[in-house]
């Protein structure tokens, strides 16, 4: 599941990341090879010569597909800027109308598969404005075009045989199907092994069409999420207050108390009293100790074994809190952090000082993240991960 909103989209956590590496073709080179030795693999798996060379026919590099998979800056705004932006009034109004118009889908969906609706819905709205915006570049180019570049061939590569295992079927046409620019398909926008894996046929009308049918979209969203883990009956993500005093450095994703726990320590629910006490839960500040706090539950955990971005996750699971009632967030009086220059230097900074934050892409990751934290530790200063210029000139 990825959002396509301009040129919105991001990598997700599969399975397919760990292939082994018996079953990947080296990556880069000329393009012309690569298909060569994609097809030569293609039949070293069973599949035919004639269903091969049909499938590859009048296969392209995009470069198209490489400049939307280097531009996304769009990660580098802060959670009350992302969120404000996506979350419109019509995308809300669009919400309640669809809840109302799938009712028995998403009761369907609830009963079988243990997925909130507001959870499906949100997702729905933030990757192609409830399957409006499904992307226009062709998925098979995407993927060989990303299989073939060396970024993140082993999570793009599987999906090349994928769709051609789907084209098999008669559920792919390799000239003609369309979506996101890194090869998800439909109206929540899954990857191909995802569609064979977690398709479903909704609307019985005997295939799993994702570009045109509510009802298979739906459904095979909510089979994926609980095939990653998904709790019934279990909350996401809860707006809440702290306290002054909390320590700050108990917050993150990787602290977690039962809730009966952070409520002795003064944590309580906005929007509605806490519940759920053995559940146990991390206290979130997407941008520090002065602005947004929540309260983020084993299901939040799941959003990112479908989307690694943070602000993404996060601002997915509070719309889904809003489709289901939750008031609008409490913005606080949080700075507005680092510009992309001064993060990318606090990135490097952080890797002189030994830590591994990954590529210095100007991003404030969950590796970043920790670091800041750190330093901030170490400098005695409120340790809520949140980087500000005084930490910036501090290191």
């Amino acid at each position: 599941m990825r959002h396509k909103i301009s040129v919105l989209s991001s990598i997700a956590l599969l399975a397919s990341l760990s292939q082994p590496a018996s079953a990947m073709v080296a990556c880069g080179g000329s393009f012309p090879s690569f298909v060569t030795n994609i097809k030569n693999e293609a039949l070293s798996k069973g599949h035919s010569r004639k269903h091969v060379n049909q499938f590859f026919a009048n296969v392209t590099q995009s470069q198209s597909v490489l400049k939307a998979d280097r531009s996304q800056g769009v990660f580098k705004k802060t959670f009350v800027d992302f969120s404000r932006a996506v979350i419109s009034k019509n995308r809300m109004d669009h919400g309640r109308l669809n809840a109302k118009k799938y009712q028995q889908v998403f009761d369907r969906v609830e009963r079988q598969y243990g997925v909130d609706r507001g959870v499906l819905l949100a997702f729905w709205a933030l990757e192609t404005d409830y399957g409006k915006v499904q992307g226009s570049f062709n998925t098979l180019n995407a993927l060989m075009t990303l299989g073939h570049d060396c970024r993140r061939p082993e999570l793009f590569q599987p999906q090349i045989f994928a769709a051609l295992e789907l084209y098999e079927r008669g559920d792919f046409d390799p000239q003609n199907t369309i979506g996101a620019w890194a090869g998800e398909i439909g109206m929540v926008q899954m990857l191909p092994e995802d569609i064979i894996s977690n398709g479903v046929d909704g609307d019985g009308d005997g295939r799993v069409d994702l570009k045109n049918s509510a009802h298979d979209a739906l459904l095979s969203g909510a089979k994926m999420l609980n095939s990653l883990g998904w709790r019934a009956g279990e909350p996401w993500l809860h707006e809440i207050t702290v306290p002054s005093d909390l320590d700050w450095s108990e917050t993150g994703l990787d602290k977690k108390k039962t809730v009966s726990q952070w409520k002795r320590e003064g944590v309580r629910g906005r929007g509605g009293s806490l519940t759920h006490d053995k559940l146990e839960a991390s206290v979130v500040l997407p941008m520090g100790k002065d602005g947004p706090a929540f309260l983020a539950y084993p299901n939040f955990d799941v959003y990112f074994e479908w989307n690694q971005s943070f602000v993404y996750v996060t601002t997915a699971a509070y719309f889904a809190t809003r489709l289901q009632g939750a008031p609008v967030f409490d913005a606080g009086s949080a700075s507005a952090g680092l510009n992309d220059t001064q993060m990318k230097a606090l990135q490097r900074k952080l890797q002189a000082r030994g830590y591994d934050v990954g590529k210095v892409d100007g991003i404030l990751g969950a590796r970043t993240r920790g670091a800041v934290q750190q330093e901030q530790i170490r400098l005695g200063l409120p340790a809520d991960a949140w980087p500000t210029q005084s930490l910036l000139n501090r290191l």
